[in-house]
């Protein structure tokens, strides 16, 4: 809240209207949406009939409403929607930060929101942004008002609430998860602000390419992006010669963009040729042991907003097609990059993924694996490969013991042979025919190399095939 008592949401009603102060609010403010129709790329939990939908809109009938948790990235809209929740039915809206406020404040405002509902009948809506940061006295002070609804409770978090919001708290909330925003929904965005009377007012005309720029930018955050349009709009500004006469509308291109944010545009379409093109050498990088080279095309992906979890499934990829057995760890590495990256995201999800390109272009290199499974793959396609061995066949389902005793017998042989245990050879070989008859002379897939880790299993792969008999 300011002094004079207005809060942003104020200051943008203001703006709004044309009684604006000295100070002109950011344009990421001014430029809030006033209804669900203006929000973008929360489709899902703002369909028809949906609790955070009924909440929004005030929706009567016998259920009451409920207090929610936002969760998602930043720039996704969980400051908006608590205010479209505060201006249904003329709520009350406070707006307390967990940064700043203590439990004494929690309790002051549900003091003040008793008194509210008492004497005037209207109900308060306590926005609480990074809940994650109260403490676990902080958030249990809010239980009594969410649980007898003095306040209907919007909390705001990038972080995950069955990690850092007590479980009493979430069972009297609806979790609403929300998503960052397509390319499409912050080009939107943009495209809204350029020309809206409470942004730029068409006053300014955004060149494709740096829309484009923007977009990249903003990964998905549409406060990101309106903060870089406002940047680069003033550069566009500074750009005319003094005494000049300022085009109308100003073209802000993208060297306005680039000087703005002081972040130049990288040559790289994530749906075009430049995206195989550039994931490509980062896998023919790691594979080739450059490890400047694959961090290079890794930043360039990382810079242009590719997607982190596609990146980490091509690592893993690479850890196994072309590591292989040679570092087995190199597998290890990159399936928790991946799992990692999943869970904390963009900017510090470069590092988690580096680790992993790093560990991949230093390993020895091997495509045993690799090579093994394909001519495997060959032998199945080409029609190689008859009946599983009798006694390699399943025991456990009804009349498997009939199968095999006519099996053997069709075969020549008086009975089926017996399954020898491992586990009961003093070595831990079973030294028995496993392949199928057509293949048990032939098969050849499985070829270690002379480096790394493999090095080490060549020996034992020597003295397997002489004790199977291969």
């Amino acid at each position: 809240m300011a002094q004079d008592g207005t809060d942003l949401f104020g200051a943008a009603a203001q703006a709004a209207d044309g009684a604006l102060t000295s100070v002109v609010p950011p344009l990421a403010v001014r430029m809030r949406p006033r209804s669900l129709d203006e929000v973008r790329g929360q489709a899902d939990v703002l369909r028809p009939g949906s609790p955070l939908r009924r909440l929004v809109e005030g929706s009567g009938g016998a259920a009451g409403p409920l207090s929610a948790i936002l969760w998602g990235p930043p720039g996704t809209g969980k400051t908006t929607l608590a205010h479209l929740v505060a201006t249904a039915s003329e709520r009350e809206f406070v707006e307390l930060s967990a940064v700043t406020a203590g439990v004494k404040d929690v309790r002051q405002v549900m003091e003040q929101a008793q008194r509210t509902r008492d004497l005037y009948g209207r109900q308060t809506v306590l926005f609480l942004d990074e809940i994650h940061r109260f403490t676990k006295a902080q958030q249990d002070a809010l239980l009594p008002g969410v649980e007898n609804r003095q306040v209907v409770l919007v909390a705001a978090t990038t972080e995950n609430p069955s990690f850092s919001v007590i479980a009493p708290l979430l069972s009297r909330s609806m979790l609403v998860t929300l998503v960052s925003l397509t390319d499409e929904d912050v080009a939107d965005v943009l495209t809204r602000a350029t020309a809206d009377e409470r942004g730029l007012a068409g006053a300014y005309a955004l060149a494709d390419d740096a829309r484009e720029h923007l977009v990249r930018l903003a990964g998905g955050d549409a406060r990101r992006a309106l903060t870089f349009l406002e940047a680069a709009a003033g550069v566009a500004d500074d750009s005319v010669a003094p005494g000049a006469a300022r085009p109308e509308p100003l073209v802000v291109t993208l060297a306005h963009t680039e000087q703005a944010v002081a972040h130049a545009a990288v040559r790289y379409d994530r749906t075009g040729d430049q995206h195989y093109d550039v994931a490509s050498a980062l896998i023919k990088s790691m594979r080739g042991s450059d490890v400047d080279a694959a961090l290079h095309y890794l930043a360039r992906m990382l810079e242009a907003g590719e997607d982190p979890r596609f990146i980490a499934r091509r690592i893993v990829i690479s850890a196994s097609e072309d590591v292989g057995m040679a570092d087995p760890t190199a597998l290890q590495t990159a399936v928790a990059a991946m799992h990692a990256v999943a869970q904390i995201g963009m900017p510090e999800a470069r590092i988690i993924l580096a680790q992993a390109v790093v560990h991949n272009a230093l390993a020895p290199k091997s495509n045993a694996a690799y090579g093994g499974i394909n001519a495997a793959i060959a032998d199945v396609r080409a029609g190689r490969g008859g009946s599983v061995p009798l006694h390699l066949r399943g025991s456990g389902y009804g009349g498997a013991s009939r199968i095999a005793e006519a099996s053997a017998k069709a075969a020549g042989r008086s009975k089926a042979p017996t399954y020898v245990y491992a586990h009961d050879e003093p070595d831990g070989v079973a030294a028995q025919q496993y392949l199928p008859d057509d293949l048990a002379a032939s098969a050849d897939y499985y070829h270690p190399t002379d480096r790394g880790f493999e090095a080490r299993l060549q020996e034992r792969w020597r003295w397997l095939r002489e004790r199977l008999g291969r």
